[in-house]
């Protein structure tokens, strides 16, 4: 028995009018049916995933965070910023360029919740529009292993030691 894939993430939305909007415009997901839960549940779909926001008396835990791949991450930088989205937490950059070249920075919801948002070519971003990027690499110290890391798996990735 084994796990086949990722489905979706569900996350929690303060105000769901407001987190479907910031979804749908800042990423352009699109809403898809959901079945009624006896609470408020919205499905957005992402690629060939999903996101459920749903309505409930929780706060978003600080460091829980949803992963999420773009195809122009200075756009979505400049949205994002536009929004009051951007997310600084010591001791993490607001944005890092990761050790195989690609690029992420945080944001944060309407409802508080954590968003990762990647991009897999860090050479691609306008660095006179997206300030700040610092390497990774630059500020903690990396071994063979962590120089290895990738958000965006090959088919076969390296092995644990």
């Amino acid at each position: 028995m084994a796990a086949t894939g990722l489905n979706h993430v569900s996350i929690s939305a303060d105000d769901m009018g407001e987190s479907l909007r910031f979804y749908e415009e800042l990423f352009g997901m699109e809403r898809v049916p959901s079945p009624e839960y006896g609470f408020h549940v919205e499905w957005l779909r992402v690629g060939d995933l999903q996101l459920h926001l749903f309505a409930r008396d929780a706060d978003a835990p600080k460091y829980h965070h949803v992963g999420l791949t773009v195809d122009d991450f200075t756009a979505v930088y400049v949205k994002a910023r536009e929004l009051g989205a951007l997310e600084h937490m010591p001791p993490f950059a607001q944005i890092y360029e990761l050790p195989d070249g690609g690029i992420q920075m945080y944001l944060r919801d309407p409802a508080g919740n954590l968003i990762e948002v990647d991009h897999p070519d860090a050479s691609t971003v306008d660095r006179t529009v997206v300030t700040g990027v610092r390497r990774i690499a630059d500020a903690v110290p990396q071994d063979e292993w962590n120089l290895q890391a990738t958000l965006f798996l090959p088919r076969e990735a390296p092995v644990a030691p």
